[in-house]
């Protein structure tokens, strides 16, 4: 299962787990019961897979293994499936609904935790990409082709560029904009300062010196510039 779909799951058991909670806090306990037993199977899968570490709470807010007495804070979800009361105590089966409650907050900790991870998983896959890139770069800076090498740089900057006005949920109009578009922006947003913004502005006019066969090549220091210009602005601008 992709993690977008993983993701849809969740948001849905969550939904689910918040009407099971309404049903059991307003006393529907046909309801409740009807549709508890798959919801708690179905959530404790990705407790278990993405949320290990309060595996237990949530197995413990079903059910107690061991207690000495019925009180109101040992009273279980499973107690109230099963339609335990203790009159004495004011207990009975929507008693149970706040440790519910407490399970669809693990749920929803779980599916934060899961988004982050992905969030962390994209970032590492994108800078040993980059990194790679950066060295193909540098290989055919190496051996004269000096296009194509600045080409590469070019395509990484407006790869990270992009990403950084997706996080900063910046709207460009542009359908394909360049280099400078996106220091444009950057720069209007203070996501960046004026030296900066000269330095891209420089880069840009290196990676535009590739794509131009007309004009003169680009010369190996240039590219060199361009390189390391490329390798410190994805490391340092965010």
């Amino acid at each position: 299962m992709k993690m977008d779909e993983v993701d849809k799951e969740l948001k849905e058991l969550i939904d689910d787990g918040i009407k099971i909670f309404e049903s059991l806090r307003s006393e529907e306990l046909k309801k409740f019961i009807l549709n508890y037993e798959t919801w708690y199977s179905k959530s404790i899968l990705y407790i278990k897979k993405f949320n290990n570490n309060r595996l237990d709470d949530f197995r413990t807010l079903y059910k107690l293994e061991k207690r000495k007495d019925i009180t109101y804070s040992t009273y279980t979800i499973s107690d109230a499936l099963n339609g335990i009361s203790v009159p004495s105590r004011k207990i009975k089966p929507s008693s149970a609904y706040s440790k519910v409650l407490q399970q669809v907050n693990i749920l929803k900790a779980t599916r934060e935790i899961l988004k982050s991870k992905i969030y962390q998983i994209q970032e590492l896959l994108q800078a040993d990409i980059f990194d790679n890139e950066l060295n193909s770069a540098k290989e055919l800076n190496k051996k004269g082709f000096y296009r194509a090498a600045g080409a590469i740089c070019g395509v990484v900057l407006e790869e990270h560029f992009s990403k950084i006005i997706e996080n900063h949920n910046i709207k460009i109009n542009k359908k394909n904009p360049t280099i400078n578009d996106y220091n444009d922006e950057l720069k209007s947003h203070s996501i960046i300062e004026i030296p900066t913004f000269r330095h891209i502005q420089l880069l840009a006019d290196i990676r535009n010196l590739c794509d131009h066969k007309k004009d003169n090549d680009p010369t190996k220091e240039q590219i060199e510039d361009l390189i390391n210009g490329t390798d410190k602005i994805i490391k340092t601008v965010f």
